[in-house]
């Protein structure tokens, strides 16, 4: 989520063949699916979507990824690997608090509505799904952003790591609600600051 570029909806059967049999290439597969995913949400892509898009029948998605849950969690993978949001750049070790979880919210208001068709965190909008598993999956990768927050606050703040990794992710989930459902730029970056000024003020 807070380790969060685009690929063109192409075919993803390569060239190549052995013997008569195309070659699927799975990882420009996790691609394409990843956009389309975050475009729509979990809920709103089905398998005959999927499968158009891929270029392959159900069975060779199943076959390539298992289920479309296991999917939905390689897209994910990929999508924090992007680092579109760098945490490990942003809270870095010994930063005072307060200028780095401004600059963590700020940033993400910016990237949540920087695009007119990707809106949003993927992670967050995954645990909105209707699917339980889909939802699970996403509330992994949500704690472990929790969990890193906690874990950059606790250098400075002890008393308030906990409180704080909360109001951070759930403010993070509630701007990216907001983005994809349309919220320009300029009042997310708006809720932004004052977002940042109320974490001055909760370590004052």
């Amino acid at each position: 989520m807070i380790t969060p570029k685009s690929h063109p909806q192409e075919s993803v059967r390569k060239s190549e063949r052995q013997g008569s049999r195309r070659i699927f290439d799975k990882e420009k597969g996790t691609l394409i699916a990843k956009d389309l995913f975050h475009q729509r949400g979990f809920d709103a892509v089905g398998i005959a979507e999927l499968t158009r898009t891929l270029g392959i029948n159900p069975p060779s998605l199943y076959a390539a990824y298992g289920s479309k849950v296991n999917l939905f969690e390689m897209c994910l993978e990929a999508y924090i690997a992007e680092g579109n949001l760098p945490a490990d750049e942003i809270l870095s070790d010994g930063r005072d608090t307060v200028e780095a979880l401004s600059e963590l919210i700020q940033r993400a208001a910016e990237l949540y509505t920087q695009s007119d068709l990707k809106k949003g965190c993927m992670v967050a909008e995954g645990l909105r799904a209707d699917d339980n598993k889909a939802r699970a999956v996403s509330n992994k990768y949500l704690e472990l952003s929790r969990i890193y927050i906690k874990d950059f606050v606790l250098q400075q703040y002890p008393d308030k790591a906990d409180f704080l990794a909360d109001y951070i992710v759930v403010t993070l989930q509630g701007l990216s609600a907001a983005a994809f459902s349309g919220l320009p730029k300029a009042r997310a970056l708006a809720v932004a600051s004052a977002t940042g000024k109320s974490v001055s003020y909760l370590l004052s």
